[in-house]
């Protein structure tokens, strides 16, 4: 999973963000004038003789108050600290402490929040580049008006002048190295941080959808499992139940013979039933078959149409080879699903069921005699299982009236033949 990163725009500060800019940049003009208060004290001037206290303070506010709105307008605010500590620097006011440090500040948020990257870094190195430069003029002017006995107490191995330029130049060097990278990092790290949580939303949606996939295919196995088992022994009930009212009069022991399978078959549905509540307290999944429904139980569903008082008749063509489960499982569902349709639908007397191994291909074959496709369900849950189960094993189904009356339903199945 990958997140395209280049469109990405920071957001602006939000209001807690912009009200702590507020609070902090007083508080740093709060501090500048502190500053500005001790240095007058001290009386230590060390560009010059001061201006006014009024001029002192108006450039001491205007290279740290700016800071209040550093996150809304980074470039804005970066330029006018720029452009006041030089002119307070030009009019020799004597707090620079704490305005230089707003400008690092200043250079800072341009690379932490600007959203224009490239104006961001344009605008940087301006900055860098117009404070080098009047650091040169600056030196240049103080050296025209430069005392001879400047440095009385000199004693190191460089020139006194010399090591004063170096010295500040190797610490401007370092502080605005300092602002332009560590900006860079927080831009990179809020990208990131965006990243991850665009991804681990994707993480959160993916979750949320596979979960409700997987209750879907709950609720679609157990639809299809109450169709395929309960609903074909209730149908067979209900079939039966009618033949027994028709014959109660003219042949009871037949009639107790058909109650008794009436008897059979709901005691199969109760158990069926109870079989897969027991699964979902215990909070299973239902198995796409119950245990024991295979190929071999195929016979009992011909004798179930029998007693039911259809005419059958069951074959079983070539040599019998052992299936897998599931294949031998999706046979039995299939011949169900085809009885069951015959019996509530068909309106048939006869009723063929044959299962053919051929050399690489299983073959299910029901027919009926019965109204072909009309009254039959086109489209519904039996149709839709049967499909599923054929498709799961790369097998064909086809459903269609016979040439000759009835209605007939194939499925063939690639036969990998298994040791037994």
């Amino acid at each position: 999973m990958s997140v395209e990163l280049t469109p990405w725009r920071r957001p602006g500060p939000s209001r807690e963000q912009r009200r702590t800019d507020v609070l902090t940049g007083v508080a740093v003009a709060a501090g500048a004038m502190l500053n500005l208060t001790l240095v007058n004290s001290v009386g230590q001037f060390f560009l010059g003789r001061p201006p006014a206290w009024p001029e002192q303070v108006f450039w001491t506010l205007a290279c740290t108050l700016p800071l209040v709105a550093r996150r809304r307008f980074p470039i804005a605010v970066a330029i006018v600290i720029s452009v006041a500590l030089i002119g307070s620097q030009y009019r020799h006011s004597p707090e620079q402490q704490v305005a230089s440090g707003a400008l690092y500040v200043a250079l800072y948020t341009v690379g932490a929040w600007s959203i224009d990257r490239v104006m961001a870094r344009r605008v940087r190195l301006g900055i860098i580049a117009a404070m080098f430069g009047w650091l040169a003029v600056s030196a240049v002017l103080s050296l025209v008006n430069l005392p001879p006995n400047a440095f009385p107490n000199a004693s190191g191995p460089l020139e006194p002048l010399l090591a004063s330029i170096v010295s500040g130049v190797l610490v401007n060097v370092l502080f605005f190295g300092f602002a332009y990278l560590f900006g860079d990092t927080a831009w990179t790290s809020a990208r990131r941080q965006h990243q991850l949580e665009v991804q681990a939303e994707e993480l959160r949606r993916s979750q949320a959808d596979a979960a409700q996939a997987a209750v879907m295919g709950e609720r679609v196995r157990i639809a299809r499992e109450l169709h395929d088992v309960v609903a074909h022994h209730v149908s067979v009930m209900g079939v039966q139940a009618a033949a027994t009212r028709r014959v109660m009069d003219k042949d009871p022991g037949k009639a107790r013979t058909t109650l008794a399978a009436v008897e059979q078959s709901a005691r199969t549905a109760v158990d069926e039933l109870r079989r897969m509540l027991n699964l979902l307290r215990a909070g299973g999944t239902v198995p796409d078959e119950p245990p024991g429904a295979g190929v071999d139980q195929v016979g009992e569903l011909v004798v179930n149409a029998r007693d039911a008082g259809l005419e059958t008749s069951f074959g079983v063509y070539g040599e019998p080879a052992p299936l897998p489960e599931s294949l031998s499982q999706a046979t039995y569902r299939i011949v169900q699903e085809a009885v069951t349709n015959t019996l509530k639908h068909a309106g048939a007397t006869n009723l063929d069921v044959r299962i053919r191994y051929h050399a690489a291909e299983l073959e299910i074959d029901v027919a009926d005699n019965g109204r072909g496709t009309a009254g039959r369900p086109s489209a519904g849950l039996g149709l839709i299982g049967m499909r599923e189960r054929v498709t799961a094993h790369d097998g064909t189904l086809t459903t269609d009236p016979r040439p000759t009356g009835g209605f007939r339903v194939r499925a063939r199945f690639p036969l990998a033949r298994v040791t037994a």
